[in-house]
């Protein structure tokens, strides 16, 4: 599968496309702020029709998971979801077929002078492609 991820302040998915706001950005914080994730995901023929599972996991600059602070104390960011693309009619056989994911953050307290990655896997497989990179602004 081929995936295209884009870092925006507000994102949604309607009728097959990708709605961003603020979107491109690389440097925020370090005041909590809202985030989203546009996200393109290219489905090859042959795994249409069949049910997929995403994850995305925000790690440090080393790789380790992100803890934030919430009920029961801290815990990785970690957002999980099912997704099955099905065949259109009339569209030639081979042919890609796009699934356009929007995902919301709420405001998160990221580490200031931090960087910080978002990864995303599909059914446990992640690629160095699959990650889109930000800073956390010292002041």
């Amino acid at each position: 599968m081929k995936v295209t991820m884009l870092l925006a302040d507000a994102a949604q998915a309607v009728d097959g496309k990708l709605f961003v706001l603020g979107g491109g950005w690389s440097v925020t914080g370090p005041a909590p702020a809202p985030m989203a994730m546009a996200i393109k995901i290219e489905v090859p023929w042959d795994r249409t029709n069949i049910r997929h599972r995403w994850s995305l996991d925000l790690v440090d600059q080393d790789g380790h998971p992100v803890q934030v602070s919430g009920a029961g104390g801290e815990h990785p960011v970690h957002i999980s979801g099912d997704f099955e693309v099905g065949r259109p009619a009339g569209v030639a056989q081979g042919t890609p077929i796009d699934l356009p994911l929007a995902i919301s953050v709420a405001p998160l307290q990221l580490p200031a002078a931090s960087r910080c990655v978002w990864q995303f896997a599909i059914d446990g497989e992640a690629h160095p492609a699959w990650q889109v990179a930000f800073s956390v602004r010292a002041t």
